[in-house]
């Protein structure tokens, strides 16, 4: 089996002068993803959570719409990458038949092998109403979430997706090198675990783009919040799918870009607000 980091000797050079030893980064693999015995994905991926991988990609793309659609799924390590076989229910498999292509994906892809400006801008699916959450709690949220990435503490160099449950705190977290595939694997492991996204917040590492948002949206979550900024399509996305975004989310607070109404502030932040707009 694949470890997600190894250790690779390196130089160090600093002005005190040079230096050698070792040095854990994230591992990378190709990781194939097959349905009923044809290909339909390759993706680079850290080797670790890959059936929630499977799970959440899956779920993503819209080949499933439950974890039960797959009958199988069997990891299958080969001697130049991991391949993802799952067999899929009747009704599903004869859907994807229609619809089946390839796709190459490199680090980080998120839209890989969408063929048409249509694909790429497929309207999200719509959020439920959800509930509120206070400044306080986002701010424990993501303080709370650097001392979860363990593999990212050893690395330096992951992204990662957690989710944030108003009874259970942080009770998911994936890492990856690519921010779309730790969000996929975040949402395969809610649905394996039949954890209702209606109660809580996604949490993420990295920039907002467009389909994080549509991802987010496949979810069912009602709000995500980022340590890094939104992209304006990714903000318009949001507001489409009715997803309260927070963002640049740092040590001294975070910025609001869609449906505040969610946000519960403190008397104290409304009466600072009120004072920037006399």
């Amino acid at each position: 089996m694949m470890e997600p980091a190894r250790i690779v000797d390196r130089q160090i050079w600093r002005h005190s002068g040079l230096a050698s030893g070792g040095r854990s980064i994230p591992e990378e693999t190709a990781v194939a993803l097959t349905y009923n015995g044809g290909s339909y994905a390759v993706m680079m991926t850290t080797p670790q959570d890959l059936e929630d991988f499977a799970v959440g990609f899956s779920l993503s793309e819209g080949i499933i719409s439950s974890p039960t659609d797959i009958d199988t799924l069997d990891v299958v390590h080969l001697d130049d990458g991991i391949e993802l076989r799952m067999w899929l229910s009747k009704p599903k498999a004869d859907r994807l038949r229609e619809r089946r292509r390839y796709i190459a994906g490199p680090t980080g892809c998120g839209l890989c092998g969408i063929e048409t400006v249509a694909q790429a801008m497929r309207p999200p699916a719509a959020v439920g109403p959800g509930r509120q959450f206070s400044s306080e709690q986002i701010m424990t949220a993501m303080r709370n979430i650097s001392s979860r990435q363990k593999l990212n503490i050893e690395t330096r160099a992951v992204h990662a997706a957690a989710f944030w449950h108003v009874d259970g705190g942080i009770v998911a977290l994936r890492e990856d090198v690519g921010r779309h595939n730790a969000l996929d694997k975040l949402a395969g492991a809610l649905a394996r675990a039949s954890i209702a996204a209606g109660e809580g917040i996604i949490l993420l590492t990295s920039r907002v783009s467009i389909e994080m948002v549509q991802k987010s949206a496949t979810i069912g979550a009602p709000a995500m919040v980022s340590v890094s900024a939104p992209t304006a399509l990714a903000v318009r996305m949001a507001d489409a799918a009715g997803i309260t975004l927070a963002a640049i989310a740092r040590a001294d607070g975070f910025e609001v870009f869609t449906h505040p109404h969610r946000i519960l502030f403190t008397a104290a932040d409304n009466a600072a607000r009120q004072e920037e707009h006399c």
